[in-house]
């Protein structure tokens, strides 16, 4: 069955040349992180009508005439020679992740050659998952904060000093640098780049088509705290972790659950940021917040009732925390991740929005 047309959108103003989106790959390099942006570009071009980005894939190992470059799984792409000493103050520059980002670095000295030489020239400078690596190495991230995938944030973190991880992050941008999360988040990067470019319209057209979320915000947590609490290991944190989570209504004290634990408040301390990176109260603050979170997406509960389910003094205090963490409000967030129609959109106040019946 032939496959119904897109519809067209402009953007209302005159055109402009094709602007060049470079995507790097290597030997190794995580598929999806290459064709998801490779296609939101495309899904772009059609819903405008012409060759708004000019989308290629580029890598040093392809040579001279380009050859097939082979990814972490049964498949390879094919790729572009590298065109070391194109302009790109206008470009966007996409580096991809790989599995094994430690060994892709040891064989790629030439890619953070390049980037060392020529990373700052880009008008736009992005590293999905584990490509924050080949930015950091290339000195690029010293001074900022950046987010990679939830697995190699500690180690990005130990090996180079300069930089700020958020672990949770979907993505960041400081200046002209971007940095994403894991996979998938290539498409939430992919879309803010459309959005900042052509605005929220087309964003949403293209996440529309390609049924993805509307596109989550970059300070949307990437990995579930509570489900993080069954890789803990030792027996006694992982119950405090498994209480916290069934008792996040209440009051806690480093004390109390120091007195839980059958621990001094130091020795409970240290084995808990031991066992899951973080303190305990970072660890009751996250799991408050993906509470809140799954309860405005799957409940119609109002906002006044979530926070003081997960613990929030005030609805006021749960709202604050959003915006620190998330960069939106409460009922702002409902209304782009509610997965069902039972969790109505809310007003501010706390209501649905809508007349009772």
């Amino acid at each position: 069955m032939p496959q119904a047309e897109l519809p067209r959108l402009t953007d209302g103003g005159a055109i402009s040349p094709p602007h060049c989106v470079l995507i790097l790959i290597y030997p190794g390099f995580k598929p999806l992180e290459a064709v998801g942006p490779l296609s939101v570009f495309s899904y772009a071009n059609t819903l405008l009508g012409r060759m708004a980005y000019d989308v290629r894939m580029v890598s040093l190992a392809a040579g001279e005439t380009g050859g097939d470059i082979p990814a972490d799984g049964p498949m390879s792409l094919r790729a572009e020679a590298f065109p070391p000493d194109a302009p790109l103050d206008d470009a966007t520059v996409i580096v991809t992740g790989a599995a094994h980002i430690e060994a892709a670095l040891d064989e790629n000295p030439d890619l953070v050659a390049w980037l060392r030489a020529r990373g700052r020239d880009a008008g736009r400078l992005a590293a999905l998952c584990s490509g924050s690596f080949f930015l950091a190495e290339a000195g690029l991230l010293d001074g900022l904060r950046v987010t990679t995938h939830w697995r190699v944030a500690d180690r990005l973190a130990r090996r180079y000093a300069a930089l700020t991880v958020d672990q949770d992050a979907i993505f960041i941008h400081e200046d002209r640098i971007w940095t994403s999360a894991g996979v998938t988040a290539a498409i939430d990067i992919s879309l803010a780049f459309i959005e900042a470019d052509y605005g929220r319209e087309l964003a949403v057209s293209i996440a529309r088509d390609m049924v993805v979320y509307l596109k989550r915000p970059g300070g949307q947590a990437q990995f579930s705290h509570a489900l993080q609490h069954q890789s803990v290991e030792h027996g006694v944190i992982a119950e405090i972790r498994r209480f916290i989570l069934d008792h996040l209504d209440q009051d806690f004290t480093l004390a109390g659950l120091a007195e839980r634990a059958r621990m001094s408040e130091r020795n409970f301390s240290r084995l808990f940021h031991r066992e899951t990176g973080r303190t305990p109260f970072v660890f009751l603050n996250a799991a408050r917040l993906e509470r809140a979170r799954t309860l405005l997406e799957e409940t119609r509960h109002s906002v006044k009732q979530i926070a003081l389910s997960c613990g929030y003094g005030t609805d006021q205090e749960l709202r604050r925390m959003f915006r620190q963490h998330f960069g939106i409000s409460p009922v702002a967030y409902r209304a782009r991740f509610a997965t069902s129609r039972r969790a109505l959109p809310q007003t501010e106040s706390g209501g649905t929005g809508r007349k009772a019946p």
